[in-house]
């Protein structure tokens, strides 16, 4: 078998909804699309560019990422793989941490990640290879996701999970949240001169309608609050705001996702 990086693959996003974006992994003749929370945009896309879908993957199961799976389905009927410990309908192949993916047609592997926090039986999918991430609501660019279903100290756990991959990795989150991310990190840290340069990148591409997204795991170790509650700066910023007792690492995390949640 030829070496997977040798293979031409490209990613291309569909937005859908607000901004949300469902990811088209493809060679230009075959397609697997991850978290098609609407089926007309996919669609659309697939027609757009003479792709056949040949597989659908799902990392948790909030709406606006499954929720186009039945009518793709009905228009062609490929294998649907999706997290074990959740339900969700239409699911032929059930995943877990330790699970491989191999989708022959585009001679593309998946190792899976359990990152549980935004829902109890989120997962993830590596392309090791490439190296990609496909991480659903978990790490986000610039931030994380909130806290449905999981506890703090799991997100820690599956952030932790996330920032042992390469730094090189490409970052393909779910959702164009990455300004109002990156505003939030900048009253977190607002000396961090990386952030500040990232935010005139970031806000420059948003200017030109070009999505901030894939980030990568190196820009988000250097930006991303979440990424970075063992920083000194941070903790004593949580504690001079009466938002942290101590250090402890998760109390420090679980402060700083309190924080965002409110925060305007």
């Amino acid at each position: 078998m030829p070496a997977l990086s040798n293979v031409a693959l490209f990613v291309t996003p569909v937005p859908a909804f607000d901004d949300n974006y469902l990811w088209l992994v493809h060679d230009d003749v075959n397609a697997i699309v991850i978290d098609p929370g609407a089926a007309a945009p996919v669609v659309a896309a697939l027609a757009a560019q003479n792709l056949t879908l040949v597989a659908i993957l799902l990392t948790h199961h909030h709406v606006d990422h499954v929720g186009g799976v039945p009518a793709l389905l009905q228009k062609v009927p490929v294998p649907v793989y999706g997290p074990r410990h959740e339900a969700i309908n239409g699911v032929t192949q059930l995943l877990s941490q330790g699970d491989n993916v191999v989708i022959p047609a585009l001679n593309l592997s998946f190792s899976i990640l359990d990152v549980p926090g935004h829902t109890r039986g989120h997962i993830a999918y590596v392309a090791r290879e490439r190296p990609w991430l496909f991480c659903g609501d978990t790490l986000f660019a610039g931030g994380c996701g909130r806290l449905f279903e999981g506890t703090a100290a799991q997100m820690a756990a599956s952030l932790a999970k996330l920032e042992a991959l390469p730094d090189q990795t490409q970052i393909y989150c779910a959702h164009e949240y990455t300004l109002a991310n990156l505003r939030f990190a900048l009253a977190i840290e607002p000396k961090n001169q990386a952030l500040q340069s990232r935010i005139q990148v970031e806000q420059a591409k948003r200017d030109a309608g070009i999505p901030t997204i894939p980030s990568s795991l190196a820009l988000e170790k250097a930006t991303n609050p979440f990424l970075r509650c063992r920083e000194a700066a941070i903790i004593k910023l949580l504690q001079s705001t009466g938002r942290l007792q101590g250090n402890d690492p998760i109390a420090t995390f679980a402060a700083l996702r309190e924080w965002k949640n409110t925060f305007h």
